[in-house]
């Protein structure tokens, strides 16, 4: 500012009116920098007179300003800076006085609203080029707090380079850090070393986190955050040789900072920085080395996921590993950061582990005789297993979207002995016991005895509903599947949640599913045009003709479909079931999936979802209170291709044939096909014989469709 602005501005001060009770205006002129004591005698004011403070006139001046001329307006040229208060011979007439300051660094320091003391005044000096943008300084009011003190100056400055509010040493390391280790690509650095603050930034550095060299570097610094952070979960002889990366003195603050930066938005920065310090510190072969326990309760290095799962895997093929110890492992390493990363690995295991310990508590088999013994045993703890399983694929699947060098190879291992136990196992002895059960009843009545069946269902559940009901039927929704959608409701919801089982008509198909469903006196079947055709009571029971066999039963009836009713507004699915007692809505999308070969185990997620949000608009939008959820049939899948001994010949002529699939075969009377058991078809009132394969077995037929498969006669299909 120019001697003529100067003398401008303060002839605008002196001619202001003056404040209330005030006789005369004093403003003291503080010039701690003496930039115009070689000026000040120069200077006229119109309506005020200058008294100049030289160091030796103390007294004089207050006497004059204080007792000689009590009248006129005065300006005090002030060009000292006083240690304390008490050095001040003048501060009782400064403290009623005004102030005025024209030096740079006054202007920027009131413009910011901070205190014009030494320390603030001398500290401001070297930062000249990053004050001169006034955007730089409204980051300096834009801080949580402003500072009061040199330091805290130094850490604001910081923290606008950063760009973060709270001017707080770990966060400015954090976000230098992020925006890089090479030094002449990190901007954030280079405006450090731009505006002079990058050895204040080290300074802090020392002080907060202990590193400390001659010639810092940034990727030096992240090694030693980390190090220092991690020697607070890690047993010191552990880290032994990495000692000069340490300051135990100060792992509580690297540990603050890593924390918290774990579990931020930005951790996946953090993830590239551990991995440089991994490779730097070389890790991975320190800590295989290592047991799990060791390592358990580390979450700083993304390599520990991946030495646990690989130490897991390993005892898990040897069979050297208890199962319990292995699902302790997941669920401690669920709460750590990095897990999901390795979610899929480690949830696989987790599910491995509950086959294997299902397993060692049933390793005997399943020896009950009486078919409803088992029939209860699978619907109240069996069915876990085919959960088990499935959970495990819906993993595995999810694993190979992103192949990992050291872990997928392992996981196809773990994924072929889940394979082992599921088919040869699980399938396999209870498919058997379940098949001397009821072998004499399916061949003799074409059902179970003592069982719920499937063709009861509207007369049982839907009838003698006292208030509308919702019928959701989901296709090929299975029992295990539907435990599951239990399970979430129950937890989800304010419902009452109930779990219950049905036997499926024979063949366990959707045309025979579909029609049981329906209200019926009577199901038959007809031949047409080379295909077998479900009749209820003579009618059709095709998807077009299912709303019509509704409403004969119930003319307040309707039959839906959910992907229609998905696409619709709110005031377009009210209308539908506006006024109607019983709803059926039909939905498809595991059955889809198998018959397309998608992801099975990945339907089956996407339909309890879906039913879920079903259910939702029902008790949201229709002020539904009772729904009832089920199925056609229920399906059998292995993921493994089968071997050609999975396989079995109809052993029957084309002219016998009627309706052939890899579970059933239905077939003109006299056919006697030597290797499928016989199952009795509709009571017998009809021109044909059906037969179904023994356990696991597929029917020999040309085309893909082995591994999806339904129409039998096991649990899983039943």
């Amino acid at each position: 500012m120019d001697i003529e602005q100067i003398i401008a501005d303060l002839n605008r001060r002196f001619a202001e009116p003056l404040p209330e009770f005030y006789r005369r205006r004093m403003i003291v002129w503080h010039d701690e920098e003496k930039e115009f004591v070689d000026k000040i005698d120069e200077i006229r004011l119109n309506n005020a007179k200058i008294a100049i403070l030289t160091g030796t006139n103390y007294f004089s001046v207050k006497k004059l300003l204080a007792v000689d001329d009590t009248d006129s307006n005065y300006l005090l040229y002030s060009p000292f800076a006083y240690e304390t208060l008490e050095d001040n011979w003048l501060l009782d007439i400064e403290l009623y006085s005004e102030e005025f300051r024209a030096d740079l660094i006054s202007m920027w320091l009131s413009e910011m609203g901070l205190p014009q003391t030494p320390s603030l005044r001398s500290a401001i000096k070297p930062y000249r080029k990053f004050m001169n943008a006034k955007e730089r300084r409204k980051k300096i009011t834009a801080q949580t707090n402003l500072p009061t003190t040199a330091g805290g100056l130094h850490l604001s400055i910081m923290a606008a380079l950063v760009g973060i509010k709270d001017a707080k040493p770990a966060g400015i390391i954090k976000a230098v850090l992020k925006a890089g280790l090479n030094h002449s690509a990190n901007n954030l650095w280079q405006d450090f070393e731009g505006y002079h603050i990058a050895d204040v930034f080290w300074r802090m550095v020392a002080q907060g986190t202990g590193y400390a060299q001659e010639n810092p570097t940034l990727g030096a610094l992240a090694v030693h955050i980390l190090l220092t952070a991690v020697s607070r979960t890690l047993r010191q002889e552990f880290l032994k040789g990495l000692d000069t990366y340490i300051s135990t003195a100060h792992a509580a603050f690297c540990y603050d900072l890593v924390s918290d930066w774990l579990y931020a938005e930005d951790h996946h920065a953090l993830h590239e920085i551990a991995e440089f310090a991994e490779s730097e510190a070389n890790l991975h072969e320190r800590f295989m080395k290592l047991e799990i326990a060791d390592l358990l309760h580390t979450a700083i290095f993304p390599c520990v996921n991946e030495i646990i799962l690989v130490k897991l895997m390993r005892d898990m093929e040897k069979n050297v590993i208890d199962p319990k110890f292995v699902k302790e492992i997941v669920e401690k390493r669920r709460t750590f950061a990095w897990y999901e990363a390795s979610r899929n690995f480690y949830e696989g295991l987790y599910q491995a582990a509950n086959m294997q310990e299902f397993f060692n508590s049933h390793a005997d088999g399943f020896h009950a005789i009486a078919p409803k013994k088992i029939w209860q045993g699978y619907t109240e703890e069996y069915y876990r297993f085919d959960t088990f399983y499935r959970l495990f694929h819906r993993s595995y699947d999810a694993s190979l979207k992103n192949c990992h060098a050291d872990l997928s190879d392992m996981f196809a291992d773990i994924k072929d002995m889940a394979e082992g136990l599921y088919v040869n196992w699980f399938l396999e002895d209870l498919g058997t016991s379940w098949l001397n059960a009821v072998e004499e009843s399916l061949s003799a009545h074409g059902k179970v005895p003592d069982i719920p069946m499937q063709t009861d269902f509207y007369r049982h559940k839907v009838y003698p509903a006292d208030s509308r009901v919702y019928v959701i039927i989901s296709d090929a929704l299975r029992y295990e599947v539907a435990a599951e959608l239990a399970d979430d409701l129950r937890r989800e919801t304010q419902s009452k949640v109930e779990l219950g089982s049905m036997q499926g008509i024979f063949p366990t198909i959707t045309k025979f599913g579909m029609a049981a469903l329906l209200p019926h006196k009577r199901l038959s079947v007809e031949e047409k045009a080379g295909r077998l055709s479900v009749l209820a009571d003579g009618e059709s029971t095709e998807a077009p003709r299912r709303d019509k066999i509704l409403k004969a039963a119930n003319p307040k009836s309707v039959a839906l479909k959910y992907k229609d009713m998905l696409g619709m507004k709110r005031p377009e699915r009210s209308a539908l079931v506006r006024g109607m007692d019983v709803v059926y809505i039909y939905h498809d999308t595991i059955d889809e999936a198998g018959h397309s070969e998608n992801s099975i185990f990945g339907a089956c997620g996407e339909a309890i979802e879906e039913i879920k949000n079903m259910v939702r608009i029902i008790t949201g939008e229709f002020s539904g209170t009772r729904i009832l959820i089920t199925a056609d049939h229920g399906f059998l899948y292995t993921f493994n291709p089968l071997r050609e001994d999975d396989k079995v010949d109809k052993i029957t002529k084309s002219s016998q044939d009627v309706d052939i699939a890899r579970r059933y075969a239905i077939v003109r009377k006299g056919a006697a096909p030597e290797y499928l058991l016989p199952v009795k078809f509709l009571d017998g009132d009809t021109e044909y014989d059906a037969f179904a394969p023994r356990g696991n077995l597929r029917i020999k037929m040309k085309g893909g469709g082995l591994n999806f498969v339904h129409g039998g006669i096991s649990l899983q299909e039943m």
